[in-house]
């Protein structure tokens, strides 16, 4: 397996997939543990009679396992796809193989023909499935690795703890001795009570996380209720370029920039189906009404290409960005805290 840009997620790709079979507990399924210092969101899929079902996402959180597959296993017929939290901050990852498969960044069930590469729908697109060897067994468990330093669930829980309080913001020290002091802290900010369950410390770690996230690139987030359409406008070099459409379902970002950003300021256009705006400015970019990417922005109109205002966004020293959209328009930027 090689590294490679996905249409909605820049992940490096990896091999590191364990996977074990184990005596049948009292409900045999197909169970995934996080060996990783990541909150992972996978996917499965299951083919059967010339079609594929595919379903996600099931959230493992570091040192936990969950079920994604209930019910005894079929003989054979399965794949997994993973990815990390947009809570984290860095590089993104994914764990994955060669089967080309359909997703949508919102929880899903989608049905393919078997050697179809083309997806049902316009906010589903394809990841890398890795096809697992249950080796015919009815009951099957498969743990995400990425480094040896992390050699078991309980430090995998341990280092979750760890890389999300530093992703909300709190600055780590030598070692791991900063953790209990911060950890204690953020408690007493959430009034989390001494006895909360792992669930709720990763819950309430996670959606702290988020609010301050940006991933290396440039996402766009919809907090609204409906589906909606986002345009970049940038500056590169000395030339001006403008594209879209990202389509973004509620709930879901599309990450419109993979690279680290390097701009001052990025432009950001966001429409709905019927071309009410959402987010708009006073900096005119070149746009179309189908899917473009148009290079200049002087002369839209005696170039066949409908003018529009752009809302300008400060990245300025940010290698990462992430716009939030509400129905009101973009939401302020949240900052982490100490």
């Amino acid at each position: 397996m090689t590294g490679r840009a996905l249409p909605h997620f820049a992940f490096a790709l990896f091999t590191l997939l364990c996977c074990a079979a184990f005596s049948a507990p009292a409900a045999a399924s197909l169970r995934l543990c996080n060996r990783t210092s990541y909150i992972l969101y996978a996917a499965t899929a299951q083919t059967a009679d010339g079609q594929t079902t595919t379903h996600g996402w099931t959230r493992i959180v570091p040192g936990a396992c969950a079920v994604a597959v209930p019910g005894p296993l079929a003989p054979a017929g399965y794949a997994v796809y993973a990815r990390t939290s947009r809570a984290h901050r860095g590089p993104a990852h994914e764990w994955g193989g060669t089967d080309q498969r359909c997703v949508k960044d919102t929880d899903f069930w989608l049905k393919q023909p078997e050697g179809g590469d083309r997806c049902g729908s316009d906010d589903s697109f394809i990841v890398p499935f890795a096809r697992l060897d249950t080796k015919g067994q009815a009951n099957w468990t498969s743990t995400f690795t990425l480094s040896p330093a992390v050699a078991s669930l309980t430090a995998a829980r341990d280092a979750g703890i760890a890389r999300l309080l530093s992703d909300i913001g709190y600055k780590p020290g030598a070692g791991g001795s900063w953790v209990p002091a911060a950890l204690t802290k953020f408690r007493l900010k959430l009034r989390l009570p001494p006895d909360a369950s792992s669930d709720d410390l990763f819950d309430a770690l996670e959606t702290e996380a988020l609010k301050v996230s940006a991933p290396a690139g440039y996402a766009v987030c919809n907090d609204t209720d409906a589906p909606f359409w986002a345009a970049l406008g940038e500056k590169s070099g000395k030339s001006w370029r403008a594209r879209g459409w990202w389509q973004v379902m509620p709930g879901a970002c599309a990450q419109a920039i993979t690279r680290p950003l390097a701009a001052d300021k990025i432009y950001l256009l966001v429409e709905r189906k019927d071309g009410a705006k959402l987010v708009t400015g006073r900096e005119s970019f070149c746009t179309t009404n189908i899917v473009f990417e148009v290079e200049g922005r002087e002369h839209c109109k005696a170039r066949g290409l409908k003018p529009a205002g752009f809302a300008a966004t400060d990245t300025k020293g940010r290698s990462g960005f992430v716009a939030h959209v509400g129905e009101n328009g973009l939401l302020p930027s949240l900052t982490s805290e100490d």
